[in-house]
Protein backbone atom coordinates (compact mmCIF):
# COMPACT_ATOMS: atom_id res chain seq x y z
CA UNK A 1 0.00 0.00 0.00
CA UNK A 2 1.44 3.40 -0.60
CA UNK A 3 1.27 5.99 2.10
CA UNK A 4 0.72 10.00 1.26
CA UNK A 5 4.62 10.13 1.51
CA UNK A 6 5.42 7.74 -0.89
CA UNK A 7 2.84 9.05 -3.02
CA UNK A 8 4.89 12.53 -2.93
CA UNK A 9 8.06 10.24 -2.92
CA UNK A 10 9.81 10.63 -6.89
CA UNK A 11 11.76 7.61 -6.29
CA UNK A 12 8.62 5.49 -5.10
CA UNK A 13 5.89 7.56 -7.08
CA UNK A 14 8.03 7.40 -10.54
CA UNK A 15 5.96 9.88 -12.46
CA UNK A 16 6.21 13.19 -13.19
CA UNK A 17 8.49 13.97 -9.81
CA UNK A 18 10.99 11.45 -11.11
CA UNK A 19 11.01 12.60 -14.67
CA UNK A 20 12.23 16.19 -13.64
CA UNK A 21 15.78 14.71 -13.09
CA UNK A 22 15.44 11.54 -14.17
CA UNK A 23 14.53 8.34 -16.26
CA UNK A 24 14.56 4.98 -14.88
CA UNK A 25 16.50 2.40 -16.12
CA UNK A 26 15.92 -0.87 -14.73
CA UNK A 27 15.83 -2.66 -11.05
CA UNK A 28 18.09 -4.87 -9.10
CA UNK A 29 17.21 -7.13 -6.22
CA UNK A 30 16.88 -3.88 -3.56
CA UNK A 31 17.07 -0.78 -6.20
CA UNK A 32 16.40 0.98 -9.04
CA UNK A 33 18.82 2.41 -11.41
CA UNK A 34 17.96 5.95 -12.57
CA UNK A 35 20.17 7.51 -15.32
CA UNK A 36 20.58 11.26 -13.84
CA UNK A 37 19.16 13.82 -16.54
CA UNK A 38 21.88 16.09 -15.93
CA UNK A 39 25.19 14.66 -17.70
CA UNK A 40 28.38 16.78 -16.95
CA UNK A 41 29.59 13.28 -15.23
CA UNK A 42 28.93 10.90 -18.10
CA UNK A 43 26.99 7.83 -16.81
CA UNK A 44 25.88 9.46 -13.34
CA UNK A 45 23.20 7.57 -12.37
CA UNK A 46 20.90 7.42 -9.14
CA UNK A 47 20.89 3.85 -6.72
CA UNK A 48 17.54 4.18 -5.05
CA UNK A 49 16.34 1.78 -2.46
CA UNK A 50 13.25 -0.33 -3.41
CA UNK A 51 12.17 0.41 0.46
CA UNK A 52 10.84 3.58 1.25
CA UNK A 53 13.20 4.04 4.04
CA UNK A 54 15.19 7.16 5.34
CA UNK A 55 18.32 5.73 6.04
CA UNK A 56 20.44 2.64 5.73
CA UNK A 57 20.21 1.92 9.05
CA UNK A 58 16.62 1.35 8.72
CA UNK A 59 17.41 -1.45 6.74
CA UNK A 60 17.78 -5.35 7.83
CA UNK A 61 20.83 -6.65 7.56
CA UNK A 62 20.24 -9.12 4.73
CA UNK A 63 18.23 -6.09 2.72
CA UNK A 64 21.17 -3.73 3.35
CA UNK A 65 23.87 -6.10 1.97
CA UNK A 66 21.44 -6.72 -0.92
CA UNK A 67 21.44 -2.83 -1.73
CA UNK A 68 24.76 -2.61 -1.04
CA UNK A 69 25.48 -5.62 -4.02
CA UNK A 70 23.13 -3.72 -5.72
CA UNK A 71 25.29 -0.47 -5.70
CA UNK A 72 28.35 -2.24 -6.23
CA UNK A 73 26.93 -4.28 -9.30
CA UNK A 74 26.18 -0.68 -10.73
CA UNK A 75 29.28 0.93 -10.01
CA UNK A 76 31.40 -2.18 -11.85
CA UNK A 77 29.04 -1.21 -14.84
CA UNK A 78 29.60 1.90 -14.70
CA UNK A 79 33.98 1.29 -14.60
CA UNK A 80 33.14 -0.87 -17.99
CA UNK A 81 31.17 1.60 -19.72
CA UNK A 82 32.64 4.78 -19.22
CA UNK A 83 35.97 4.37 -17.81
CA UNK A 84 36.03 6.78 -15.75
CA UNK A 85 39.31 7.75 -13.11
CA UNK A 86 37.07 7.50 -9.98
CA UNK A 87 33.25 7.35 -9.08
CA UNK A 88 32.26 9.68 -6.34
CA UNK A 89 29.30 7.90 -4.17
CA UNK A 90 26.81 10.57 -2.46
CA UNK A 91 24.37 9.38 -0.11
CA UNK A 92 22.56 13.10 1.46
CA UNK A 93 19.10 13.10 2.19
CA UNK A 94 18.64 16.14 3.53
CA UNK A 95 15.69 17.10 1.19
CA UNK A 96 14.62 13.92 -0.29
CA UNK A 97 14.14 11.50 2.14
CA UNK A 98 14.28 8.34 0.71
CA UNK A 99 17.66 6.16 0.43
CA UNK A 100 19.52 6.31 -2.87
CA UNK A 101 23.08 7.20 -3.69
CA UNK A 102 24.22 8.94 -6.69
CA UNK A 103 27.08 7.33 -8.60
CA UNK A 104 28.93 9.90 -10.30
CA UNK A 105 32.03 8.97 -12.69
CA UNK A 106 34.85 11.50 -12.29
CA UNK A 107 37.39 12.20 -15.16
CA UNK A 108 40.57 13.48 -14.38
CA UNK A 109 40.66 15.99 -17.31
CA UNK A 110 36.87 16.71 -16.54
CA UNK A 111 34.18 19.02 -14.96
CA UNK A 112 34.74 19.12 -10.89
CA UNK A 113 37.91 16.62 -10.91
CA UNK A 114 39.54 16.88 -7.19
CA UNK A 115 36.34 18.53 -5.81
CA UNK A 116 33.03 17.44 -4.60
CA UNK A 117 30.37 17.33 -7.53
CA UNK A 118 27.42 19.72 -7.25
CA UNK A 119 24.00 18.06 -7.10
CA UNK A 120 22.77 19.59 -9.76
CA UNK A 121 24.64 21.64 -12.42
CA UNK A 122 22.26 22.36 -14.68
CA UNK A 123 25.03 22.28 -17.42
CA UNK A 124 24.54 19.12 -19.77
CA UNK A 125 21.31 18.01 -20.92
CA UNK A 126 21.23 15.69 -23.63
CA UNK A 127 19.28 14.88 -26.97
CA UNK A 128 16.71 12.44 -26.52
CA UNK A 129 18.23 9.81 -28.65
CA UNK A 130 21.24 9.94 -26.45
CA UNK A 131 19.32 9.50 -23.31
CA UNK A 132 18.09 6.49 -24.83
CA UNK A 133 21.60 5.47 -26.13
CA UNK A 134 23.13 5.65 -22.23
CA UNK A 135 20.00 3.88 -21.19
CA UNK A 136 20.51 1.26 -23.48
CA UNK A 137 24.11 0.48 -22.44
CA UNK A 138 23.64 0.25 -18.56
CA UNK A 139 19.96 -1.55 -19.25
CA UNK A 140 21.97 -4.20 -21.05
CA UNK A 141 24.10 -4.83 -18.49
CA UNK A 142 21.93 -4.90 -15.13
Amino acid sequence: MMTEEMKNCSYCSEGTLLDAFGIKIGELPMSKVILFKEQSHRGRVIVACKKHVDDITLLTEEERKQYMDDVSHVAEILHELFHPDKINFGAYGDTMHHLHFHLVPKYKDGFEWGGVFAMNPQAVTLPQEEYDRLIGMIREKL
